[in-house]
């Protein structure tokens, strides 16, 4: 069946890719955009994670004007903040950095915060913020030392990503799963088919 629209995700990440294709979908082409993640000061984990989804998707469109090939087509981003208060942890990239996300999250909640972002083909913008609450058991340092050599915490928001070895970790959660692994599908479908996008006809016949 041919597709009437392409979709374009503004990320190079896996797991978002994994997430798509979970959904049935599979993204006409990956445009990681490298922007600067830094906070503004006394900027909110919620409204940073919005601000980086909507600029991941303008950096995306501008990267296609003049294009013929992508006229057209759906632009989807997202950014997954993690949070202990107001306090956001970055994505860690050296074992210090890790160590320090660990030991701030063991024993207690942290709130992850997702923005997803959707440019249409008529250039119109959606956005939904999604938040899910996630308690750590009180970490040993046993645990940590052994999580740190795994390497699992690199390039992870937080030092950690629940779909891997971390989710022993995880005492307790309330809100979306896949929001944590970096992709709210529930809201990220709701965006695709509010706005047209044919979900449906992807999936595969049995």
């Amino acid at each position: 069946m041919a597709l009437k629209y392409k979709l374009i995700l503004a990320s190079g990440s896996p797991r978002r890719v994994d997430l798509l294709n979970q959904a049935g979908i599979e993204p006409s082409r990956l445009m990681p955009m490298d922007i600067d993640e830094a906070p503004k000061k006394s900027e909110h984990p919620r409204s940073l994670a919005r601000r980086l989804s909507a600029e991941k998707a303008e950096a995306a469109l501008a990267a296609i004007k003049g294009d013929i090939t992508w006229k057209g087509s759906y632009i989807l981003s997202a950014d997954t903040v993690v949070a202990v208060g107001r306090r956001i942890l970055g994505k860690a990239e050296f074992a210090d950095e890790a160590l320090n996300s660990l030991h701030l999250l063991s024993g207690r909640n942290h709130m992850v915060y997702t923005g997803v972002c959707l440019v249409t083909p008529d250039r119109k913008v959606r956005q939904k913020i999604v938040e899910t609450k996630v308690r750590f058991k009180r970490l040993s340092g046993f645990e940590i030392e052994n999580y740190l050599a795994s390497g699992q915490w690199r390039g992870k928001a937080g030092a950690y990503g629940i779909q891997g070895l971390a989710g022993t970790f995880v005492q307790k959660m309330v809100g979306s799963y896949t929001n944590v692994v970096g992709l709210p599908l529930y809201e990220t479908i709701l965006l695709l088919t509010g706005e047209g996008f044919d979900v449906y006809s992807r999936w595969p016949e049995g």
